[in-house]
């Protein structure tokens, strides 16, 4: 596979970081997720496996492809997956689009027109292994039914999952696996973890359950749609959950917070959904390193009160120890950003070019990070919190 690179760019770590805890945060963004398994690839070469992987919509996909296969069958799972939904469909657009790759791809309007070609073919034939078009409209099918629910009949991604995917590993406790829905019913977030839930295919899918497209997944007698809903990385649900752990995270967005103003209403729509989708990652990273400050300098106060004097305060004293702790963390962003010729549509455009593309920036970004020693020390800011994104070309 072309988007896959040779071994040998990638250097082992000669010791485990000293981290009580590696986890993998990966954002929900449809076809833009072999990105994701690119970061992978790299990570696993550095013999750097994560203990604890997360992730929304195909970001939960990948993830289950990581957990559920032992650490030398991973990326061959990950391939395995990425080939078969970026197999071409059979039908006109897929001849049109082989054409106009051999005649317009060498500039971006080429590439771009190509791209958009690509994307309309994913969305009337669908993408093998993953969603296929139901053959009656939804809304001439009978009101209740799921056949009226969306426009894409989900199975095979059931049948494909249980196929790449060993559950029973999943489920031993070996790596920590979360996913993140909605709970239609009452609009709350939602997240399964290995830890409290017995994890099946069904909890992938409800992660990627975005309507109008897919329909619904129940669990448990609810209904479920896309944890991006409401945020579209687990990252939060990884840095609160209790106990706390000394953490190296590399979370992995597919979509960028930061660019230009639009000059079009195609341009626009592209900003607009790069926006509601980026999950504001510099926003909440920021309000948990705030978080950690007032963490830390109450374990400082709490040092300072004489012994027995915390045991007669009463339970809000108890309350506050609970608060108070010293972790650490490292979070590290790997951030898609997107070509100049990819539009609105790059999230269902499911050519095997692209996807290879993505594959290549995904590994060389991660290859570029971790050529950062920085990142793999233990913090010694005041809020015991450090960001990276080497990536970033923001001034200042």
């Amino acid at each position: 596979m072309n988007g896959q690179r040779a071994s040998s760019k990638s250097r082992k770590l000669s010791t485990r970081p000293p981290f009580e805890r590696i986890a993998l945060v990966l954002q929900g963004g449809g076809a833009l997720g072999s990105y994701q398994a690119g970061v992978y690839q790299a990570l696993a070469e550095a013999d750097l496996h994560p203990d604890w992987v997360a992730g929304i919509s195909i970001g939960a996909v990948n993830a289950a492809l990581i957990a559920g296969n032992p650490p030398e069958k991973r990326v061959e799972a990950l391939q395995a997956f990425w080939e078969q939904v970026t197999s071409p469909p059979v039908g006109m657009p897929s001849l049109v689009s082989a054409w106009l790759g051999r005649v317009v791809l060498d500039d971006d309007f080429g590439h771009g027109l190509v791209n958009d070609v690509r994307a309309f073919a994913s969305l009337t034939g669908g993408a093998p292994g993953f969603f296929s078009p139901r053959p009656i409209p939804p809304f001439l099918s009978s009101p209740g039914t799921i056949e009226a629910q969306s426009f894409y009949d989900v199975s095979p991604l059931k049948a494909t999952l249980e196929r790449l995917v060993d559950f029973d590993r999943i489920n031993s406790g070996e790596m920590r696996f979360a996913v993140g829905s909605v709970n239609v019913r009452t609009g709350n977030f939602t997240c399964f973890d290995s830890t409290t839930d017995v994890i099946c295919a069904e909890h992938v899918m409800a992660s990627g359950s975005l309507p109008p497209g897919f329909p619904a997944t129940t669990i448990d007698g609810e209904q479920y749609w896309d944890g991006g809903l409401v945020s579209n990385t687990p990252l939060q649900w990884v840095l609160d959950t209790v106990p706390r752990k000394d953490t190296l995270t590399f979370q992995v967005d597919l979509w960028s917070a930061e660019g230009e103003f639009p000059r079009d209403l195609i341009s626009l729509d592209l900003r607009q959904k790069d926006i509601r989708f980026s999950s504001r990652t510099r926003a909440a990273t920021d309000q948990f390193k705030r978080k950690q400050r007032l963490r830390r300098a109450l374990l400082h106060l709490m040092k300072m009160i004489p012994e027995g004097e915390l045991e007669r305060a009463g339970p809000e004293i108890n309350l506050l120890c609970e608060e108070a702790c010293e972790k650490v963390y490292n979070i590290v962003h790997l951030i898609y950003r997107a070509k100049a010729y990819e539009g609105s549509s790059k999230d269902y455009e499911f050519s095997r070019r692209t996807m290879e593309e993505h594959w290549a920036s995904g590994y060389d970004d991660a290859l570029e990070t971790l050529r950062h020693p920085e990142i793999m020390e233990r913090p010694t800011s005041i809020d015991g919190v450090e960001t990276f994104d080497f990536a970033d070309k923001t001034p200042g």
